[in-house]
């Protein structure tokens, strides 16, 4: 077997794999774990999407029996409602049995949640179905996104880590056109075999897990590392345990480990010790927050009333424009993923806020207009949904986590990204639950709330958030700290201090990191 001559950040390691991974038995056996890692974050997608879609439906309000904003508004968040008391024990699960263990209960308990979704008829049946299926999809998701890290090769796991996110949207996708096809059924089947197909996910989730081992990287905190160093091996080498890359992966893992263990001695207080920390934090919660408080969140989960204030009121037209807006997002986030590294963040972030204030304006301009009897405005309120969402994806898909994590110490990171996620949860159920309410309260006026929000949101990143690009860690905690900065929070153990074992354990626990996003929930216009 050649030695793999392909760009990437371990290049100068010998490594028994060939230079395409399609052409490297062992790269192609990674197919399988690749995509039930992927899984997780299809399902989030697909769900967030059917929910937008069904709302077009007349026969699934029927079935709801209301059109209650405030109960509408309970039943859309009911799934992240479950989801933040299922990450307790999900961690624990994940932690003590297994990423595989805590996929499969998930995926058996979807299969449960998704026929209950299906034959549940009221309001309050499918919200208990939908937190009881938030709870399961958390699961799927949370031990997803790391199982995906863990498992890929160095080479791909970059690339793998950003098809995470982009399976959200391949999911969403999916939802869209779903709905449309079903939309032709006549009677209750129209909106009952959408929530029945979520059971496509945990079907192929579990027809995988026979051919995916465990996460190495669990497996050798658990003291196996023997059965950790064969799987590596196998999938990262053809087999040959001596490899020079699989021994670095192995010394990785031991610093990574080690770097948890000293990362257990933080406290939250330490966030607010220094000048530094308070720095890092107000951050940390801009980044959690502005996922979903700068206006998408009333367009992810309620387009459909959005699009009939405009006068688009059939339904296949609303799930066509949908489909077209979730291709659209996936275009922009990927375009934004690929441009952070050559334009930095902090232009991307402020070009991003820029652009969502004068397109959403321009949104309550031509709705208010729209309102006053200008039908030539709704054709503007389309086409800046668009235009809004590009800009939305290009930075806040693929920086708001990875700028927390690059922000953020070793030592810190994990309490840090715990902080992120708390506060993005929220918004999305608050968002869920008051969004409905308001928009039938005032219409197009609500979104000059969200005007506020977005011009507060830019305020404090024009002002707080730093440029990193191209920053060691050390250069970071001393533009937040000062010359006195810590430094030794910022590398692994000593015995991985060699400059390119750091940047490679750099590398490998800000991707662990990034790759937990996937058990959050979608934040683009599902």
């Amino acid at each position: 077997m050649p030695i793999s001559t392909a760009p990437n950040p371990l290049g100068h390691l010998k490594n028994n794999t060939a230079d395409w991974w399609w052409k490297d038995p062992g790269m192609r056996k990674l197919a399988a774990p690749m995509l039930l890692g992927f899984l997780g974050a299809m399902q989030t997608g697909y769900d967030s999407s059917i929910i937008v879609n069904l709302q077009a439906n007349p026969l699934f309000w029927i079935a709801l029996g209301t059109t209650s904003p405030a109960i509408i508004g309970c039943v859309v968040a009911a799934n992240p409602l479950g989801a933040l008391p299922g990450l307790i024990p999900g961690a624990f699960i994940s932690d003590r049995w297994g990423r595989k263990f805590l996929m499969i209960v998930g995926y058996v308990g979807l299969l449960g949640a998704s026929v209950f979704l299906c034959f549940a008829f009221g309001a309050w049946k499918h919200f208990g179905a939908r937190f009881f299926h938030g709870i399961f999809s958390g699961f799927t998701s949370l031990a997803g996104g790391p199982y995906t890290t863990e498992i890929a090769h160095p080479r791909n796991r970059a690339q793998c880590t950003a098809l995470i996110q982009s399976c959200q949207f391949f999911g969403a996708v999916v939802g869209c056109w779903v709905c449309y096809a079903c939309w032709y059924i006549e009677g209750e089947w129209s909106w009952r075999l959408p929530l029945l197909l979520q059971m496509w996910t945990p079907i192929l989730g579990l027809a995988l897990m026979p051919f995916c081992p465990e996460s190495p990287r669990w497996l050798a905190s658990h003291g196996r590392m023997e059965e950790a160093h064969r799987v590596i091996a196998k999938f990262h080498s053809n087999g040959d345990m001596n490899d020079e890359l699989v021994q670095h992966e192995l010394k990785e893992i031991r610093a990574a480990l080690e770097i948890e263990r000293l990362a257990k001695a933080v406290k939250y207080r330490s966030f607010f010790a220094t000048k530094g920390n308070r720095h890092r934090l107000l951050i940390v919660i801009t980044c959690g927050l502005g996922m979903q408080m700068v206006g998408n969140s009333v367009i992810t989960f309620y387009l459909v009333p959005i699009l009939l204030s405009v006068g688009i009121v059939d339904p296949a037209d609303q799930m066509i424009y949908n489909a077209g807006l979730q291709m659209w997002n996936w275009f922009a986030s990927m375009l934004g993923a690929l441009l952070c590294e050559r334009s930095g963040r902090r232009p991307m972030w402020l070009i991003s806020c820029e652009g969502q204030l004068i397109s959403y304006t321009v949104i309550t301009i031509c709705s208010a207009l729209f309102a006053q009897g200008s039908h030539a405005a709704s054709y503007v309120v389309l086409a800046f949904l668009f235009v809004y969402f590009f800009f939305y994806a290009i930075a806040f898909t693929p920086l708001s986590l990875a700028y927390a994590v690059e922000i953020l110490p070793y030592t810190m990171r994990s309490k840090g990204l715990s902080i992120f996620f708390i506060c993005s949860m929220l918004s999305v159920i608050l968002n869920t639950f008051i969004n409905p309410i308001a928009f039938d309260a005032i219409a197009w006026k609500w979104y000059i709330f969200w005007i506020g929000c977005i011009l507060i949101v830019g305020t404090i990143m024009f002002f707080y958030f730093i440029e990193t690009k191209h920053r060691t860690l050390e250069e970071m905690a001393e533009l937040f700290d000062g010359p006195s900065a810590d430094k030794n929070a910022c590398v692994p153990p000593p015995d991985t201090a060699e400059e390119d074992k750091d940047k490679e354990a750099t590398q490998s626990e800000l991707d662990d990191n990034i790759a937990q996003l996937s058990f959050h929930p979608r934040q683009e216009g599902a």
